[in-house]
């Protein structure tokens, strides 16, 4: 009790001298206004100055780390260049096509939607799981889903999108590449890869004047990846050079046809047939068998994407025997009615013989191309120097390319003439011991069908004649050409090589195939090699058959009637006149019951 009233006293004391305390020292309100002012003018001052050193300071800055959140650098793609044939139509062209593509790390957080989306770019779900956690595993942030891909499908992804508001995917386009005359034309214009780069014949040797230099383009984006806003143009794209070729469309088609059915009826396993315009040098046709489809994946056979007429090589047998007897000829050796003793059909060179079918007794000049007489080619080749016959198949482009810049062209094989024995000597003079390929066979004869002038060969189209080089006179030429025709007449050997009309001339091969062991018995590389009109050639023309299985595998009978359809429908196309002398005639009956 006594110690509670000695505190309540000692509380009461207290306050009286708080009260004391201030009667003495009234509050400062004045002091109090300047503290509280100052103490806001600092907090402004911080604000002012943080704002200043964000503003000024570090503008440059923050501007970068905000741009690297929303402004990003986007590709504008560009068209690669269109190839087309001689009249300009489109063999490769490139169209746009929707490019599907995500951020792992952002896609991954939505795996419920996974299943959707998949279904939409038809792909198994499983999959589309696994790439996106595989890639977000590894810290990836982008990736493509699925690249260049139909309508219908960037379709369906873009309701996907839209319906589960997924983050962290979108949509570009891109070009793809269509081949419109499809397999027609596969092995000469070739194929390009998913990033636009040629692969395989035109689309590569062109790779630089196709090839499209994509453009950029400063966008801003949201937090699900799309385009919000266009900022402006970095680099306009680079379109590609378009490229026309020399091939002639119509053409291409009718050779491949009847190579394809020449092929098929005989049970071969290959062939091939190129058409030359003899005026220029353009290769207006090249086609092969077996083909490919450019558009379709690759899952073909690789060999069935080499384009044979420059890549595979062949002993081309009887059809060098007018090149041999053009270059007797120029040497004026021989002339056309020169008398040569083919008999008793065998003919003995050093240790080995040279055999004709049959005795054919005294030939003439002319005659031993028409009946193809080994003997009769020989006996003339040895007439010759070596070097002469060398000389010859080597200003008309064997043992070298052509000059297509083809990828892959083969050379051929000619060896040189200082190793000559004296039945290498004879065997060369028949078309063995020698290859080429079927262009440079197809541009021997047109050297010959252009008056004894090589012009080079070319796969783009001319638009003026290149300057030549003389390999025979053009009377030899002459001569040469109008002992071929003997070869499409009732006594040669190519009668299925005649056009109703005009005057053909050629020569046929029918050579052993030769393989890394010999020769392979009962194996034959048939061969039809021709021009047209005789008076005033426009084409040269070579279809070989590569292992014929069916009753015949002669040149005559096999290559020959496929020349003479397209060659037919060349001189058509092309209007060119009519030059059989028989044929006139009976053009002229035809107006005269016409006028009456």
């Amino acid at each position: 009790m006594v110690f509670e009233r000695r505190k309540s006293r000692e509380r009461m004391k207290a306050r009286l001298r708080r009260a004391e305390l201030a009667r003495r020292c009234p509050p400062n309100f004045a002091a109090r206004r300047a503290a509280l002012g100052l103490m806001l003018a600092a907090a402004g001052l911080s604000v002012v100055a943080a704002a200043f050193h964000r503003q000024v300071l570090e503008h440059e800055f923050l501007r970068d780390e905000g741009e690297k959140r929303f402004l990003r650098e986007r590709e504008i793609p560009a068209r690669r260049g269109m190839i087309t044939d001689r009249n300009g139509q489109p063999l490769a062209l490139s169209t746009s096509m929707s490019t599907v593509w995500a951020d792992p790390l952002l896609l991954g957080e939505r795996s419920e939607a996974l299943p959707a989306l998949a279904t939409a770019l038809e792909l198994p779900p499983a999959e589309l799981t696994a790439r996106t956690t595989n890639s977000a595993q590894q810290g990836r942030r982008f990736i493509y889903l699925r690249r260049r891909v139909e309508p219908h499908v960037a379709d369906a992804v873009s309701e996907v999108i839209d319906a589960e508001r997924l983050a962290g995917i979108g949509m570009d386009y891109e070009y793809r590449r269509f081949y419109p005359a499809g397999e027609t034309f596969g092995q000469v214009v070739g194929f390009t890869n998913v990033d636009d780069i040629g692969q395989e014949g035109v689309e590569l040797t062109f790779e630089s004047r196709l090839r499209a230099a994509p453009g950029a383009r400063r966008v801003i984006q949201d937090g699900r990846g799309l385009v919000v806003e266009e900022v402006e143009q970095i680099r306009p794209p680079s379109h590609g050079e378009d490229v026309t070729l020399s091939l002639d469309r119509r053409l291409q088609f009718l050779a491949y046809r009847e190579l394809k059915r020449a092929v098929t009826e005989h049970k071969a396993t290959s062939g091939t047939a190129v058409l030359l315009d003899i005026t220029n040098g353009e290769v207006l046709a090249m086609v092969n068998q077996p083909a490919y489809n450019p558009n379709a994946a690759r899952s073909e056979p690789v060999e069935n994407r080499r384009n044979r007429a420059l890549t595979d090589v062949f002993e081309p047998g009887s059809t060098v025997k007018p090149i041999v007897v053009a270059a007797a000829l120029d040497a004026g050796i021989i002339n056309p009615t020169t008398p040569v003793n083919t008999s008793p059909g065998v003919l003995q060179v050093g240790n080995n013989r040279v055999k004709d079918i049959r005795n054919y007794g005294v030939l003439s000049a002319t005659g031993i191309i028409t009946k193809s007489s080994n003997i009769g080619v020989v006996k003339i080749a040895h007439r010759m120097d070596r070097a002469v016959l060398w000389q010859t198949y080597s200003r008309l482009g064997f043992g070298k390319v052509t000059g297509v810049e083809f990828p892959g062209e083969r050379t051929g094989f000619l060896p040189q003439y200082e190793r000559w024995s004296r039945f290498e000597h004879a065997t060369l003079a028949f078309g063995y011991g020698l290859n080429m390929t079927s262009l440079q066979l197809a541009h021997a004869y047109a050297v010959i069908a252009n008056d004894g002038v090589s012009l080079p060969v070319s796969l783009q189209r001319q638009h003026s004649i290149p300057e030549g080089e003389r390999v025979f006179s053009a009377e030899t030429a002459r001569a040469a050409r109008t002992m071929m025709e003997t070869v499409v007449s009732d006594q040669g050997t190519a009668r299925r090589a005649k056009i109703a009309g005009y005057r053909v001339g050629g020569k046929t091969g029918t050579a052993k195939k030769a393989t890394g062991r010999g020769y392979a018995p009962g194996k034959y590389q048939s061969v039809f090699a021709g021009m047209a009109p005789i008076s005033n050639p426009r084409f040269a023309m070579v279809v070989m058959i590569d292992e014929p299985r069916g009753e015949s595998y002669y040149g005559g009978i096999v290559a020959a009637p496929t020349f003479a359809k397209v060659m037919q429908a060349a001189l058509r196309l092309y209007n060119v006149a009519p030059d059989d002398p028989q044929a006139e005639l009976l053009l002229a009956g035809l107006k005269r019951e016409a006028q009456r």
